[in-house]
């Protein structure tokens, strides 16, 4: 594919202004993207409280691999996800995926109807083509920025494609303990607002119900038209040349690149407090603080995706000439040092703040790194080197669910006693090892050849 566009030096009010004027196709993606912030979250925020022992009745363990090994397998399935959008096209890709996705989590859902262990048995199928849709989508809505928009505004479009999928995420974490609970959800006023009751399954029918919207607006607005005349990136045109292995294919992705792969596979652990926040921190919250804390979870959980959706464009328009290594020093330093705000005892105020700077780390070096492999992707193959971009976090999803449900079950028992000073002690020095490791080597990564030596345009 080839770029209709030269790349060209913008202001940040040019960059916006240029970016908000993007063609339809561009914002087509990105309602695809919304809605799917919605969805997806809002069963991944409840799921190990749906499969565990007060839900379909899984214990910790094994609620923790569960959850591990979808979260583990959506990752997975990037990989060949991004081979898959890269040949069918994002619109085509986008269709198949919403399929998918509403066929995983109707099962899902299903699956509380049943006894075990075919409860247990529905559900994991629907996890798993839940996954492999999930595994498609996220490939197909990068290459769907790179195709909708120019390299002029390359760094705001990732950065805006994960602010809006985040924007989804606090609307949804806003509303579900409305729909999930009973308890009173607001006061306008006088009057009091009691959430409706329905449970962990009446937020996962309102994901359903996000799910059919998506496709049919997908259906009824992103035609083939608009795919012709919106694309900035062509096709290039198709030269005689022999058709090339599986192993000559395979050569063209950067796993020879030591550099490159230190790179994305020193942020493993770091990444396993992302993992944390849906593996561990529900039963934290749920067991370990008061049940009037335990209604407003999502709330609580929503303080991450908020954080992005303001700071992320922000951080992103503000430092994209700022070295890439530097940013991601930055940013996992403060993720990672602030986990030991929570080792000395559940206290509502330490975690709030706690979720906030946590997530403002986040900010700083996410869609920074986003960028910086898409950037060192060739044209045709950006979904396949977001796919395997990925693989160190399905490694840190994966690994993370190995032992979630055990140090829960040990330091955080249902039913007590708890030591959660421990349990978050051990977390936080593990996510240490992504910075120390990024500031060692800092002088032998500067040496790479694209991207690391300035902001990737």
């Amino acid at each position: 594919m080839q770029s209709t566009e030269e790349k060209e030096d913008l202001t940040l009010k040019e960059q916006l202004k240029t970016l908000f004027q993007a063609s339809k196709g561009f914002w087509l993606v990105n309602v695809v993207n919304f809605g799917d912030g919605i969805a997806y979250f809002g069963m991944l925020t409840l799921l190990t409280l749906y499969l565990g022992p007060s839900g379909l009745g899984m214990s910790d363990k094994l609620t923790g691999l569960s959850v591990s090994a979808f979260t583990g397998f959506v990752t997975l399935f990037m990989f060949g996800g991004g081979f898959v959008s890269d040949k069918l096209g994002v619109r085509r890709a986008l269709t198949l995926c919403l399929l998918l996705l509403f066929v995983g989590r109707v099962g899902i859902v299903s699956a509380s109807s049943l006894g075990a262990p075919f409860s247990f048995g529905l559900a994991w199928m629907g996890l798993l083509v839940l996954a492999f849709g999930e595994g498609v989508i996220q490939p197909a809505l990068y290459a769907g920025v790179k195709e909708y928009t120019d390299s002029r505004t390359a760094t705001m479009s990732y950065s805006l494609l994960y602010a809006i999928m985040n924007l989804g995420i606090v609307a949804e974490n806003f509303v579900s303990p409305f729909v999930r609970t009973d308890k009173p959800f607001v006061h306008l006023g006088p009057v009091q607002v009691d959430g409706l009751g329905l449970g962990i399954g009446g937020v996962y029918w309102v994901c359903i119900g996000i799910t059919v919207l998506m496709l049919a607006s997908h259906l009824l607005l992103f035609t083939a038209k608009v795919e012709r005349t919106d694309r900035v990136v062509q096709d290039e045109p198709k030269k005689d040349e022999p058709q090339k292995s599986l192993a000559e294919k395979l050569r063209e992705l950067p796993f020879l690149d030591s550099r490159f792969m230190f790179f994305i596979f020193i942020l493993l652990p770091v990444r396993t407090l992302f993992a944390h926040q849906f593996l561990t921190m529900p039963d934290y919250i749920m067991r370990a603080f008061p049940a009037e804390v335990g209604a407003k979870y999502e709330w609580i959980a929503g303080l991450n995706p908020l954080i992005i959706v303001i700071f992320v464009p922000l951080i992103a328009a503000l430092t994209r000439r700022v070295n890439v290594l530097t940013m991601m020093i930055v940013g996992t330093s403060i993720s990672a040092l602030t986990t030991f705000m929570l080792v000395p005892g559940p206290d509502l105020k330490a975690l709030i703040l706690y979720t906030l700077l946590f997530s403002f780390g986040e900010a700083v070096w996410s869609s920074r790194f986003l960028e910086y492999v898409a950037d060192l992707a060739p044209a045709g193959r950006v979904g396949a080197y977001m796919g395997l971009a990925g693989i160190p976090w399905f490694l840190a999803k994966f690994t993370t669910g190995l032992y979630s449900g055990t140090m829960i079950n040990r330091f955080i028992p249902q039913g007590g006693p708890h030591d959660t000073s421990t349990l978050w002690l051990i977390y936080a020095f593990i996510a240490c090892i992504s910075p120390i490791g990024l500031i060692l080597a800092r002088g032998w990564l500067s040496g790479h050849k694209k991207a690391l030596s300035g902001g990737a345009a």
